[in-house]
């Protein structure tokens, strides 16, 4: 999951000074693809990964002097040698990583929380960023999917970043040619954080729950049953609703990057819930059960996007934490899928 939300936060509230580290280009293979970021704060804390441990130790040394000069700079780590002495240790992993780090004085805090006040709205953004001759950023601008533009950016906005918005193939970060300007520009898309909504508050939907949030979700549980719907079993969780579906299904606003799981294990309340959700338009829909059970759940209803069941992968799963894996990869793989 991308840490770009944590990283976020993090800005949002602390008072330390702190740098941003992002991946602006890949040749060949590398542990992180390009769009990456990561935030070193000035006491020494972290949040986020650009490498399996090969790049940090390196950047870190360097926050120091970059809160100083409060000036970017361009980092080019060369990972294909397997030789002890080079970068990586000997990982040997394949590729040249261009690493940007950029001092997060008041001005960039200011549109990076803007920026999250965007994507907490369930708007997407898109980053473009140009760089001086000696790879310091010499311009960013923000550009939302309403069309709103921020940053700091001289100049008109050119008109290609509004079509790359427009077209819809926001999923590709990294490097791209303008014909207007002399020199490439950095693009990558920020997307709203997933949500997912378990219904069903049973043990088995408690590691779903852990492990959903773990690996960067919003997680919400509704149940209609407060012996099980209860906070102790959910401490990760964003927000528990206690209700019945109909009840519970007017405080959610559902948004197509809403990812629903219901597994309640009562037929009716699932099938009442399978057809107030048959009404909205999710990301991702998986019901839990046999595929037999759904069918007859299921029966006559008709839903604007793909029911999954039985719910996740089929990796012959058993017990909670194995089908809570199961579905919990599925629900990566659909994330990380271009949008339909």
């Amino acid at each position: 999951m991308e840490e770009i939300h944590r990283i976020l936060e993090t800005i949002e509230r602390t008072g330390l000074r702190s740098a941003l580290a992002t991946i602006t280009r890949v040749e060949g293979s590398a542990y992180r693809k390009e769009g990456t970021s990561m935030l070193f704060l000035e006491d020494g804390s972290q949040i986020g990964v650009l490498s399996a441990g090969c790049l940090e130790t390196e950047l870190a040394a360097c926050v120091p002097d970059i809160l100083e000069t409060d000036v970017s700079r361009r980092f080019v780590f060369d990972m294909q040698s397997t030789d002890p002495l080079s970068w990586g240790e000997g990982s040997g992993c394949g590729g040249v990583v261009h690493v940007t780090m950029e001092p997060v004085h008041d001005r960039f805090a200011d549109h990076l929380c803007t920026l999250k006040h965007y994507l907490d709205q369930h708007i997407e953004v898109m980053l473009v960023k140009s760089f001086a001759s000696d790879g310091s950023v010499a311009a960013y601008g923000f550009l939302t999917g309403d069309r709103q533009l921020f940053g700091e950016w001289e100049g008109q906005f050119p008109r290609a970043f509004f079509d790359w918005m427009s077209s819809g193939d926001l999923r590709r970060s990294g490097m791209r040619s303008v014909s207007s300007m002399q020199s490439d520009v950095f693009v990558h898309t920020y997307y709203p954080k997933p949500r997912l909504i378990i219904f069903g508050a049973g043990p088995d939907a408690r590691p779903l729950a852990a492990f959903a949030a773990a690996a960067g979700f919003s997680v919400v549980v509704s149940d209609w049953r407060p012996v099980l719907c209860d906070r102790r079993y959910f401490p990760d969780a964003e927000s528990i609703l206690l209700g019945f579906p109909e009840e519970t299904m007017r405080m959610i606003e559902c948004t197509p990057y809403d990812y629903a799981v219901v597994m309640t294990h009562n037929f009716q309340r699932d099938q009442q819930l399978a057809q107030l959700l048959s009404e909205r338009q999710l990301r991702y829909l998986g019901i839990l059960g046999s595929k037999r059970r759904t069918e007859c759940l299921l029966e006559g209803m008709t839903f604007p996007m793909k029911v999954h069941f039985p719910v996740g992968l089929a990796i012959g799963a058993e017990g909670p934490e194995e089908i809570a894996v199961s579905i919990l990869a599925e629900l990566i793989h659909r994330k990380n899928r271009k949008p339909v």
